[in-house]
């Protein structure tokens, strides 16, 4: 199996870069940088990156139509206009508990969206992943001290989920036509030589998962066994995505977040979005449904 070529997408530097995502009827990749309140757009057919300022921590893009997308934040979810920037608060969540925010989520092909939060200070009693469809909240899981690895199979028969800190992948059956949880989690795959991170399903049900800490993507087949792991040339690989107009690349984001000047010396592309030519059968999320 040839070693596929890994190159750097966007030479920005993110202090947490994460939740990459797209629009494919715009034919534009997003992603963001939590901890600096910033959102990057970049078009499929050509370079350049715009970056846009925001007024909160945000994690997650979702699609709802060709112009507006849904943005999870410290605070819940907004609507964004994409032409303006303009951000509408649609649904709180913890908008009253300054001490947590968002972080890693994804749409369930029913047109859920599952969204894990977090502790600004990690602790299993801070983080939680819940699950929103047309306007409705519910609490899925708790007791997740850095929630992540939210993907879908692609008929919507199961979900998979991990919390970085306890290093295991997990998975559950849950209903195509809701996206809620059927059945109990089970352990997926055990995550060595670093941690879980986000985590994205292509059409054939293989699991991409960015391995913090390890500089990785490991790539996964339904029954739990580790196929190949792709080295990323940033240590805190932080998520993948499949981009482009037929969904067969794939970009991954990184972070620097908690490195001294000697860690960041050492690690010289932390931080950057890079972009991994090996030929995948990816699928994009399908829109929200508010």
């Amino acid at each position: 199996m040839s070693t596929p070529a890994v190159t750097v997408l966007s030479d920005i530097v993110c202090h947490l870069g994460e939740g990459p995502s797209t629009h494919p009827g715009l034919g534009r990749l997003y992603w963001f940088d939590i901890l600096s309140k910033r959102l990057f757009e970049r078009p499929f057919d050509r370079t350049g990156t715009t970056i846009h300022d925001l007024p909160m921590h945000a994690s997650v893009a979702a699609v709802i139509d060709g112009d507006r997308q849904f943005i999870a934040s410290e605070t819940g979810f907004h609507v964004r206009d994409i032409a303006t920037g303009r951000l509408t608060l649609h649904t709180p969540l913890l908008a009253d508990d300054p001490t947590t925010r968002s972080n890693d989520g994804r749409v369930h092909p029913s047109g859920a969206l599952w969204l894990g939060t977090m502790g600004w200070e990690p602790a299993p009693e801070r983080g939680a992943i819940w699950w929103f469809r047309k306007g409705e909240v519910r609490k899925l899981f708790g007791g997740i001290a850095i929630p992540n690895a939210i993907a879908f199979s692609p008929d919507g028969g199961h979900a998979y989920y991990t919390d970085t800190l306890a290093g295991v992948l997990m998975r559950v059956d849950t209903d195509p036509a809701t996206g809620l949880p059927t059945g109990e989690p089970k352990p997926f795959a055990t995550v060595t030589d670093g941690g879980p991170d986000g985590a994205v399903v292509d059409a054939d049900g293989l699991l991409y998962n960015a391995r913090w800490g390890g500089g990785a993507v490991d790539v996964y087949a339904p029954d739990g066994r580790r196929l190949r792991s792709i080295a990323v040339p940033a240590r805190q690989t932080s998520c993948p995505v499949f981009f482009g107009p037929n969904a067969d690349r794939l970009a991954v984001t990184s972070a620097h977040e908690g490195m001294d000047a000697a860690a960041r010396a050492a690690d010289p592309l932390a931080g950057q979005t890079f972009v991994v030519d090996l030929p995948v059968r990816g699928r994009f999320d399908p829109p929200v449904l508010l």
